[in-house]
């Protein structure tokens, strides 16, 4: 059988063969949260304004270590034309939490220099953003892995709850979370 090395091992060897040293920070439960010491800035944020990408990548891509920046950003469908809106709740507090705490995980598998991971709740309409996530690092492999990693982790994990809102004047259903979600989020348990 072949040896398993955990991801952070695996980091140090894929990125120059040596990993930063990373501190996590604990993120309040609302507004942004700096690590000074570590390096390591992390913004988490839930919120009903809508999301300023360009204010975002700009504080995390500060010159000089950081050579790659990766961001995602996640966007409210009009379902062929039969959605007006997508509501969204959280559970106050604790949605900010388990964001960060998946952001601290990542810091601790990635050598990453930033990390941003901000959503939104109350109604969005078809063409606006839901989620944005950004990672920088000094190389651009470990900046995709944790943006992706953070992704997975937040449509699994992080406690929002979707409603339709349809342009027939009614309201759909519940969203239910899909199976390729959660198969997403697994393949980092096995990594």
């Amino acid at each position: 059988m072949a040896e398993t090395r955990n991801s952070a091992d695996l980091a140090a060897t894929m990125y120059d063969g040596a990993r930063e040293t990373t501190h996590s920070a604990s993120a309040p439960h609302s507004g942004k949260a700096e690590n000074g010491t570590a390096g390591i800035r992390l913004d988490i944020r839930v919120q009903t304004e809508r999301i300023d990408a360009g204010a975002v990548t700009s504080a995390l891509a500060a010159p000089g270590a950081v050579g790659a920046l990766v961001t995602f950003t996640g966007y409210c469908r009009d379902e062929g034309g039969r959605l007006k809106a997508l509501e969204l709740e959280h559970y106050p507090g604790m949605a900010e939490r388990q964001i960060a705490k998946i952001a601290r995980e990542a810091a601790t598998r990635w050598p990453i220099l930033g990390c941003a991971a901000i959503h939104r709740y109350g109604l969005i309409a078809p063409g606006e953003e839901i989620v944005l996530v950004a990672c920088s690092s000094a190389h651009r492999g470990a900046a995709f892995e944790a943006a992706s990693f953070l992704m997975d982790f937040m449509k699994t994990s992080a406690p929002f709850w979707k409603r339709e809102h349809l342009v027939d004047g009614t309201m759909g259903g519940w969203v239910e979370a899909k199976d390729t979600d959660d198969a997403a989020a697994d393949r980092w348990h096995r990594l």
